[in-house]
């Protein structure tokens, strides 16, 4: 490489490796996810275990992401490792499922929370039963959705969509400042939940120890509720493998990458088990179950009404800051393959007067709003979280792949516990995936769940299979071997 070219500058330390892991992991999750997790899982210790061992797979993960990035330190993320593991066709699989299903899906679940939050002070509008399913939209072997439904909390979550969206497309500098602005109040707010619940004299510890009486306590029932309430503790975690991206920018990366995902994915798990633990201080778990809002509903069980709608606020506020903080880098992914003939040839395009990706930034909110109405928060948590897991059991596989090609490459940072680690992350992901789908189907033959969800997301990836295919003949891929 030549000397007299610009190279990054190692500037980010111990302090600022912990606050990226921290501010990318904590989302809106935690304020939704244990009410699913409570139905799926009637347990409370159980499920505070949960916590503990998604925190734990999270930090092999992002241990493993931070040694590939130190060793491809190219612009582009997982789509451009994936290129250099297992070929262009492999990354473009990657960069379609996120734009399909990861990205939007998350995007649309985070609004969901926002709009659900809302009705703390105000009654959205909906329509009558009879009136929202009149409507339905039926996919063969997946199941039935129906966009009429809860349409006053769709129409408010997708106005955030939109207008975070225009405020991308106009200025990447604004949507800098709202970042900032929001970010911090998803913790003030978790903090302030956790005060407030054991310092109460509403609640009962003996609610940490007391299970639902229709929890399933045979071996492979346990075991299976134990994955699916997982999912959500994922979501929760999701943002753990951003470090990587910036490991060319860490200062003595070899100390401060382990340091600060251990440190930073601690502060989640603790933060993340305290929450839990006081939802289950105040509320009863078979209460949580039938939470709409559980942090509100926890803390105006605690401290009052007027409390519960502080909580109810700052989740409002977090979740606002988090779709907005998320729009702009998922679409990057699709520009970046639109630059390189890889998506729709319309997109790709800088903005020539506001200089952004406008065109990918809309592209993403038509199909993210699309989403919204089709779905339902635990749909879409589902359903992101499961095909994301796919591509991060092939990352991990993927460090082997590295490590045999390259040698002798550079490697500012190697994970702790090679092979073993890597091996014991791939298992769990191959568990979770396959139990996952096991549950699901399983559902939706017995009535319980109106939709496939894992398969639905898989349906989705495939999809881009035959497109590209047609790109592909349009556009030859390059030989990216010599890279490695």
């Amino acid at each position: 490489m030549s000397t007299d070219q610009p190279q990054l500058q190692r500037k980010l330390g111990l302090w600022a490796c912990i606050s990226i892991v921290v501010g990318a992991a904590v989302g809106s999750s935690i304020f939704m996810v244990p009410a699913s997790m409570a139905r799926q899982l009637g347990s409370p210790p159980l499920l505070l275990l949960v916590w503990v061992v998604a925190g734990l797979v999270s930090l092999i993960g992002g241990m493993i992401n931070s040694e590939v990035g130190a060793a491809l330190p190219h612009t582009g993320g997982q789509y451009v490792y994936f290129r250099h593991m297992y070929g262009d066709f492999f990354a473009f699989l990657f960069g379609w499922a996120c734009f399909i299903v990861i990205n939007t899906a998350s995007i649309a679940a985070i609004a969901f929370v926002f709009a659900q939050y809302t009705e703390y002070f105000v009654a959205l509008p909906r329509l009558a039963p009879g009136l929202e399913h009149a409507f339905q939209l039926t996919v063969p072997f997946i199941g039935s959705f129906y966009p009429l439904e809860n349409l006053g909390v769709k129409s408010l979550a997708i106005a955030l969509i939109l207008g975070a969206t225009w405020v991308n497309a106009r200025s990447v500098g604004a949507s800098g400042v709202v970042v900032v602005l929001f970010s911090t109040a998803k913790v003030v707010a978790l903090l302030l939940l956790v005060a407030a619940a054991f310092l109460s004299p509403h609640g009962a510890a003996a609610n940490l120890f007391t299970s639902s009486p229709s929890l399933d306590r045979s071996a492979w029932g346990l075991l299976t509720a134990f994955i699916a309430a997982t999912t959500g503790a994922l979501a929760a975690y999701d943002g753990w493998n951003v470090l990587g991206y910036v490991a060319g920018e860490i200062k003595e990366p070899q100390k401060n990458i382990p340091r600060g995902l251990i440190i930073g994915l601690g502060l989640c798990i603790l933060l993340y088990v305290l929450t839990s633990a006081a939802y289950f201080y105040l509320l009863p778990v078979d209460e949580i179950k039938t939470s709409p809002l559980v942090a509100s509903d926890a803390l105006r069980r605690a401290v009052g009404v007027g409390a519960g709608g502080l909580v109810a606020l700052l989740v409002m506020l977090s979740a606002a800051g988090a779709t907005n903080g998320n729009i702009l880098p998922c679409a990057r992914i699709t520009f970046a393959m639109a630059r390189e003939g890889r998506f729709f040839p319309f997109s790709g395009r800088v903005h020539p007067k506001y200089h952004t990706p406008a065109r990918d930034l809309w592209l993403q909110a038509g199909w993210t709003s699309l989403f919204v109405l089709l779905g339902s928060f635990d749909l879409l948590v589902d359903m992101f979280v499961f095909v994301s897991w796919i591509f991060y059991a092939f990352a991990a596989g993927g460090i082997f792949i590295v490590r045999r090609r390259i040698p002798a490459a550079e490697r500012p940072y190697q994970m702790w516990g090679y092979p073993w680690l890597p091996l014991v992350f791939i298992a769990f992901s191959a568990l979770y995936v396959g139990l996952t789908l096991w549950n699901d189907i399983s559902a939706y033959a017995s009535g319980q769940a109106p939709v496939v969800k894992s398969i639905f997301g898989l349906a989705l990836t495939a999809l881009g299979i035959p497109y590209y295919w047609y790109l592909r003949k349009k556009h030859p891929p390059t030989d990216h071997a010599h890279e490695l």
